[in-house]
């Protein structure tokens, strides 16, 4: 039932994905759909707690465990992130909410507090023990993390907006590779390549 409720949130958006649509898709009845949601937003929640949240346990587990270089660990955290969400369906997550979150404020609310605020703090973290280990230089973190954020946002929004429609297509390793490489000398201490 998630996997279908993911594929026409995706596809259609929030407003217009329907339970009676979910059920049919994941070839269960609407009764049985509603013994374990009782409402679309209850459902699209359990998207989220299933397929995002435990990415974000991963990323909390490798910042803890982490012993390498604060570039090793920064470059792992958005790899991970491309290839556990960029590249699957849970990518146009993202585009949902930007498209939609003005429309359903309570949603945009969960979204925000139990993902985009979990996601914010893997990157502080990380920059944090780059500035303090002299690695990365000094600057202001929580526009860096913005600024981070943004380009892989972008690439999401593009696969689930213009490339859909024929409108160009983006060559996502080259991109991630010039996003990282830019991404690490900008945060570099000069000289301490």
């Amino acid at each position: 039932m998630l996997s279908a409720a993911l594929d026409l949130f995706v596809e259609r958006g929030y407003a217009a994905t329907k339970l009676d649509d979910i059920a049919i898709k994941a070839r269960v009845s609407k009764g049985t759909l509603y013994l374990y949601f009782d409402s679309k937003e209850a459902l699209f929640k359990a998207v989220i707690e299933q397929g995002i949240l435990p990415m974000l346990a991963e990323g909390e587990l490798l910042l803890q465990q982490h012993q390498g270089d604060a570039r090793s660990l920064m470059q792992e955290l958005m790899l991970r992130w491309w290839q556990l969400m960029g590249e699957t369906h849970l990518g146009g997550i993202p585009k949902l909410m930007i498209s939609e979150a003005g429309n359903f404020p309570e949603v945009a609310t969960y979204y925000y507090e139990n993902v985009i605020l979990r996601g914010r703090e893997l990157i502080r973290q990380a920059l944090n023990r780059g500035v303090a280990s002299g690695e990365f230089r000094a600057l202001n973190v929580e526009s860096a993390i913005d600024v981070i954020l943004a380009p892989v946002l972008m690439l999401v929004v593009w696969r689930y907006s213009l490339t859909p429609c024929g409108c160009g297509t983006q060559d996502t390793q080259a991109y991630m590779s010039t996003y990282l490489d830019i991404l690490m000398n900008g945060l570099t201490q000069k000289g301490s390549e």
